[in-house]
């Protein structure tokens, strides 16, 4: 009897995570943290380092501290459908106030941000960031806490920022970059 190809083996009380499965399948499934569905085939994501998770945490506390004053709304490592047969989770991803959401996002964010850990590779980011910009996503941001650096993603690829704060013309958007990467100095 053949058995399952696993992404990875959980605890022993746990069943093993199937490489592959349908879209239903997926969706009505929970994994520990949650996986990409990237058609038909199941993938981890890497989370759960010290400075991941310090950026991470400290971008959803700046969006959701300011949720209403810029007219947004903040949801981190949720799900999205970014095509018929791909559904991602971003670290972090924020709406615009006002839309109508379901349990897994359909509609395009605006912005998507991903904070990088140190066995991300960019082809394997880049992937990822190409379904947001595919799906319609308007803001793609990258950051990498190792460098203390934020990169916009676009059609033309990766562009390094320079300016203190990240912003989003026509919105009250404004990301200090030096307040994010204070976290990282915390004891």
């Amino acid at each position: 009897m053949a058995t399952l190809t696993t992404v990875r083996e959980m605890a022993s009380a746990e069943e093993p995570v199937p490489a592959t499965m349908t879209v239903d399948q997926y969706l009505s499934s929970m994994f520990h943290p949650d996986c990409d569905f990237v058609d038909g085939r199941i993938e981890e994501r890497n989370v759960g380092e010290y400075e991941h998770s310090r950026v991470q945490g400290m971008l959803i506390r700046l969006f959701g501290n300011n949720e209403r004053e810029w007219s947004v709304v903040t949801a981190p490592e949720c799900r999205l459908q970014v095509a018929l047969k791909r559904f991602r989770i971003p670290d972090v991803m924020v709406l615009r106030r006002g839309t109508k959401f379901t349990r897994v996002i359909h509609e395009a964010p605006l912005i998507c941000v991903e904070v990088l850990s140190p066995e991300d590779t960019w082809v394997r980011i880049r992937e990822r960031l190409d379904d947001y910009l595919a799906m319609g996503v308007e803001h793609v941001w990258c950051f990498e806490p190792e460098a203390r650096e934020v990169r916009r993603y676009t059609a033309e690829g990766f562009a390094k920022v320079t300016e203190p704060e990240l912003t989003i013309a026509g919105t009250a958007v404004r990301i200090n970059l030096a307040e994010v990467f204070s976290i990282l100095d915390e004891e």
